[in-house]
């Protein structure tokens, strides 16, 4: 089987070299008008069905790579490796992403699955595609050159063969760990995608914003895979790592946010194009910057360049990277000044109150907040490279910065959609921010009458300010946001005489494209309740002897055993815990701590109980030696569980954004042009 992966690896490289060279040559005939012994045309089209042939060839390998783990081939270095007899079979799957080599044949396969649909809609607009195929097989010819020559998963093992592995990294053997990479990958490849079109359409000076349309599904279902990796990620570290939080700035963490942010300016400053003919050159540089801070962010996982629990071993694939994130810059930069003249603005700016300089002003924040994140995941390797000496960024360097950021992105996400095109004028302001107003001052009388008072006990407590703030901040958008949906469907209510609920849905369904963003704004906004429940978080460590006990918050924690068990894949230590709770029995939890066979490597089980107001979070931290009695620390988070619930509004909402919106004529609403306003020209299906 290591044969026939290692052959269709290179049939693969062959294949999208051949349909990068000839896609080329047949684009540059086009161009130029010149003639060949085979038309441009036909070329072309040979181009395309090696591409989709490269699809194949790439599933062989992979399909190549899981059969191996799958029968225990481990005359395979890589299997040998990250897999072992008695691992479970979801977690055999994993081992696919969970070395280097196997995660970066997981990356050329999963854009070769976006290149064989790309290709499969060719006929959507046939020159477009060709470039956009053609620049896809670029990227791809990189990524089999370095599993061809550099990082080749089908390497056999020298000498003797083990009769079993070395198994799989105790931190990824958690259920979500066999969904969340493929995920996160699945954004981080997506944005390959529009790249190639915008790149393709820069360089055939594509007319009109088409372009942007037939890629707005792309970059959307890109950016929400991408999402969800993330959200994924921040719960496995939640309930893997056993320090009580979710998010920690890894640089690793960092460098899947990074891509994110410019993707998320970018889906909005898109509309900005769209509707106004400007920000076009913003727009091109934000979808380059985009491909280029994913292919960063495998570069910092994959080189060692930096220390996190999610990256690999130091390498020398960072060579090629370096080398392959040149070339596209020098690619990006070129193509650019040679067409330039071709995204000249069509309008300009006419009022910094406007629902223009909300986007502008969107744009201008997201892009802030990833240099300064992207400086200081960068800061320790430039720290080394230019005193010899490495020096972290910590997370209160990042806290200071990105949470008054944040808290103002917040801010604009609200404002944003309550502004028309073009100016504002006073009596728009009155009307439409008074409830916003008055939502977010009654939430600060409201904070302030629970508690959460940044001055209690005399000093000042700035994560107390921020939530106080960011609570406030998050009622006054769902405010605004909600007074949207309203008011637009009061006035189908009043055309239609359909109830409210009737009305919701037509005018979601009218505009599916708004109020699909809506709803992840809305999304947004309970993430940010989430988050700001950090503020508030207790936690207490005991070392519990059988019947002893100890508290955090409402809760009572007994201790009445503690034992060991052992299967075939690890052996274990647990606490059993009975939770009393206004001095009843609430519920029973076990704690677990783990040490598995084939690496000997320790792992903590995380017991999480959650309910709407906050998480009981329970670890074990080992035993005392010379008690031999459980060390048990208990967390009490508040509002966890709203940030896993507005991911799931945050899919919604996209979900909505992405279906088809009716057309004029089944969901014609009747408004008199006195009474038009943005709020019903987006009933009748405006932006």
């Amino acid at each position: 089987m290591a044969a026939f992966g290692s052959l269709c690896l290179l049939l693969a490289l062959a294949l999208a070299a051949y349909n990068l060279l000839a896609g080329a040559l047949a684009l540059r005939l086009l161009a130029t008008g010149q003639t060949a012994r085979i038309s441009p045309e036909r070329l072309a089209d040979t181009a395309r069905r090696a591409g989709i042939a490269g699809f194949w060839a790439v599933t062989g390998a992979a399909f190549a790579l899981v059969w191996s783990v799958f029968t225990n081939d481990f005359s395979i270095t890589y299997i040998l490796e990250h897999s072992n007899r008695a691992l479970p079979i979801p977690y055999k799957f994993a081992a696919l992403w969970s070395g280097q080599e196997g995660s970066l044949l997981l990356w050329a396969w999963l854009l070769g699955i976006y290149g064989f649909v790309l290709r499969l809609r060719h006929k959507t607009d046939v020159k477009l595609y060709a470039y956009a195929g053609t620049i896809l097989a670029g990227v791809q010819v990189f990524f089999l050159l370095v599993l061809n020559f550099a990082a080749p998963p089908f390497s056999l093992l020298k000498g003797a063969i083990p009769d079993d592995g070395n198994g799989l990294n105790p931190l990824l053997q958690y259920p979500e760990m066999v969904i969340h990479p493929p995920l996160l990958y699945l954004g981080y490849v997506g944005f390959s995608v529009p790249f190639a079109f915008a790149l393709g359409a820069l360089m055939m000076r594509y007319p009109g914003e088409k372009w942007i349309r037939i890629t707005r599904t792309w970059t959307m279902v890109t950016w929400l895979f991408l999402t969800c990796g993330i959200f994924l990620g921040m719960h496995w570290a939640y309930a893997v790592l056993g320090w009580g939080g979710y998010w920690g700035w890894d640089p690793v963490e960092n460098a899947s946010f990074m891509p994110w942010l410019t993707g998320t300016a970018f889906l909005h400053s898109v509309m900005m194009q769209e509707r106004k003919g400007m920000m076009k050159s913003w727009n091109v540089w934000l979808i380059f910057s985009t491909f280029l801070l994913t292919l960063l962010g495998t570069l910092l996982t994959r080189a060692g360049l930096v220390s996190s629990v999610h990256a690999f071993a130091q390498s020398s694939i960072g060579n090629w990277f370096w080398v392959f994130m040149v070339i596209v810059v020098t690619v990006c930069i070129f193509t650019y000044v040679l067409q330039r003249s071709h995204l000249e603005t069509e309008h300009q700016l006419e009022s910094l109150v406007s629902r223009e300089s909300s986007f502008l002003f969107n744009n201008l924040v997201l892009l802030t907040a990833c240099f300064v994140i992207l400086w200081g995941t960068l800061y320790p390797i430039l720290s080394e490279f230019v005193e010899g000496s490495k020096v972290t960024v910590g997370a209160p360097f990042y806290n200071n910065v990105a949470v008054p950021i944040g808290l103002f992105l917040l801010f604009l996400t609200g404002v944003g959609p309550l502004l028309p095109w073009r100016a504002t004028s006073l009596k728009a302001v009155k009307r439409n921010f008074v409830l916003p107003v008055v939502a977010l001052w009654a939430t600060v009388a409201v904070c302030l009458a629970a508690g959460a008072n940044p001055w209690k006990g005399g000093t000042f407590s700035t994560g107390s300010f921020y939530a106080l703030v960011g609570f406030s901040l998050a009622a006054a958008v769902l405010t605004a946001i909600l007074s949207e949906f309203l008011r637009g469907a009061a006035v189908i209510m009043r055309q239609t005489g359909r109830n409210l609920f009737a009305a919701l849905w037509l005018l979601v369904r009218r505009n599916t494209r708004r109020y699909g963003g809506y709803l992840v704004h809305i999304g947004v906004v309970v993430v940010v309740v989430g988050l700001c429940g950090a503020a508030f978080n207790r936690n207490t460590e005991s070392e519990l002897g059988l019947h002893s006990r100890m508290s955090v918050g409402p809760y009572t924690l007994e201790c009445t055993g503690f034992t060991q068990d052992s299967n075939d894949n690890y052996d274990s230590d647990y606490a059993v815990l009975n939770v009393y709770k206004d001095g009843k029995k609430a519920f029973q939890i076990t704690p677990e701590k783990r040490v598995y066979h084939a690496s000997g490597q320790p792992q903590t089980m995380v017991t999480i109980h959650s309910t709407p107001e906050w998480d009981l979070y329970v670890v074990y931290e080992g035993t005392n030696p010379d008690t031999g009695q459980p060390i048990i620390k208990a967390f009490l988070n508040p509002l966890v569980g709203w940030i896993w619930f507005g991911l799931l509004i945050i899919v919604m909402g996209t979900a909505v954004a992405l279906m088809p919106s009716l057309s004029p004529a089944t969901a014609a609403v009747r408004v008199p042009l006195a009474q038009a306003t943005p709020l019903t020209q987006a009933i009748k299906g405006g932006d």
